[in-house]
This record gives C-alpha cells, structure tokens and sequence, in this order.
C-alpha cells in the first residue's frame, strides 16, 4: 500500500489596512530597519497588497528579510539629501532602501517643482523600489505631475539579443484631475513583471506565450525555465527594447548609479554592495 500526502490548505486571513501596515512595520523592525524605513516599506508593501499587485504585496516579505539579515541592504542608512540646483535634488540612499529616500526627499522635491515649474530627483546606492505607484501618486494629490523610472536587476533579454541586458526597468506616471481621483499607471518594460513569474512558479502555472526564453534562449511558458537560467522578454518587442534602454540611461547613466548589465547579482543576497537606481 503506497502512503498518499495529505495537503491541509490553511484558511485565509483577512487584517484591515492599519492592521496589516503595523504588523508589516513590526516585521520590518525586528530585522534591523530604523523606524522611519519600517513604515516607509509596510506602507508600500501593504498598498500594493490593498491594489492587488500581490507581486509588489506581502509576497515580497521573505526577500526584504533576507536581504536586511545578510547585510545585502542596510535597514540603518540615512539617506543623505543634497540640494543641487534650482530644479534638481539628488539622494544618496547610503546602500538603503529606496523608498526612505524618496521620503527624505520629498518635500524639497515639491517646493522646487512649485517654485521652478519642474524638478528632478535622483536616488543612487539604493536597493528595490518596490511598487511605483504608491510613490507618484501623493505627487497628483498636490496637483503635480509626477515620472518616475527605475532600473533593476538583470533579468531581460532586450529585442534581437541572446542574453539578458536590461531589469524589468518600470515606468511609473500620476496626475492630478479637476475632479476625481488622479490618474495613475506602473508598468513594467518587461513583458510581467518578475515578481508575477516567481508567483506562478511557486503556484505551479505556466505563463501566457511571449514572456521569457529558457537557459538556451528557446520560447518557454514555464516560470521554473525563466527563473533558472532564462530571462524574460521586452513587452512591444524592439519598442519595450527602447523604453528599457531609455530607464537605463535616465535611471544609471544620470544619477551616477550602476547599469543593469554592470552589476553582479550572483551573489544575491550576498555581498553590501549598492545596487541600480532611479530617477
């Protein structure tokens, strides 16, 4: 008689959005963030879980904690702010997380886009940006336009290429309406966002055609094939190619970060070394 597995499903949890961002506050505290970066990341991490991008959600827990106990990210850094022109603010995240900088930050960014007419922030030595739209949103809430780009690890092969070059590399956009709430989108220039592919990895999907290649460059549906060894492909082909091109100038090339393709990941999550950027 051969033994049989039993798999017993645990019933869901339901929190309220307070609820949720204390306890992931709490979490992010007891693994070595200050706590002006705990709320900064249960704040975002709750919100992508409240909007339903549960790649951005809770899902993501394990890698912030693996990344803080290994030294990979520094839940201590301070960012340090530095008021560069009229129009231009640059953040140095001091190997830290990105959304503390972008806090940091935000003030003198909005006071110089009402007092110039535009402003640009740039964030460099900072580690995952986590969901953008949380981020640019606030911005349309005081009646301003918000762009915001990011460059990330090395996981797409850009239109025409044999291996991977590019990060998921998002692009996020929010502005304001006479009435209403402000119009916003966050997308990645990969065909889904990476997050997505581990998501059905774990639930045992496969994954719609035009999405990633395997370790030997061949079309695959399968997310274990993208994770191990393959990568994912631009969304609109050549046009997802330039876009991705795009974040990588505007998100590396002008903040003094790190191209996607010029960091090594393989030691993730190793090594305190800085990571991409963002704009």
């Amino acid at each position: 008689m051969s033994a049989s597995s039993v798999v017993v499903e645990t019933p869901p949890q339901y929190l309220s959005l307070p609820a949720l961002v204390q306890l992931l506050e709490t979490i992010f505290q007891r693994h070595g963030c200050r706590a002006e970066v705990a709320r900064c990341l249960a704040e975002n991490c709750a919100g992508a879980e409240r909007d339903g991008a549960h790649s951005h959600g809770v899902f993501r827990i394990p890698g912030y904690v693996s990344t803080l106990a290994s030294g990979w990210v520094d839940g201590q850094a301070v960012p340090v702010v530095e008021d560069v022109a009229a129009a231009f603010v640059r953040v140095d995240a001091g190997n830290g997380f990105a959304q503390p900088a972008l806090a940091a930050a935000r003030e003198l960014l909005v006071s110089k886009a009402r007092s110039a007419g535009i402003a640009v922030l740039a964030i460099r030595n900072s580690h995952h940006f986590a969901a953008l739209w949380p981020d640019v949103e606030p911005f349309a809430e005081e009646g301003l336009v918000a762009l915001s780009v990011v460059n990330s690890m090395t996981c797409v092969v850009p239109h025409g290429a044999d291996r991977p070059l590019f990060g998921t590399n998002p692009i996020a956009f929010a502005a304001p309406q006479a009435q209403g709430q402000p119009i916003v989108f966050d997308l990645a220039t990969s065909a889904i966002a990476h997050g997505d592919v581990q998501i059905a990895a774990r639930k045992g999907e496969r994954l719609p055609p035009g999405i990633g290649v395997d370790s030997l460059g061949q079309p695959t549906q399968d997310p274990k094939a993208i994770l191990e060894g393959g990568a994912l492909l631009p969304f609109g082909g050549h046009k997802g190619s330039a876009l991705s091109m795009m974040v990588e100038l505007l998100a590396a090339a002008l903040t003094g970060g790190n191209f996607s393709f010029e960091f090594d990941w393989s030691g993730h999550p190793g090594p305190r070394r800085p990571g991409p950027a963002s704009c």
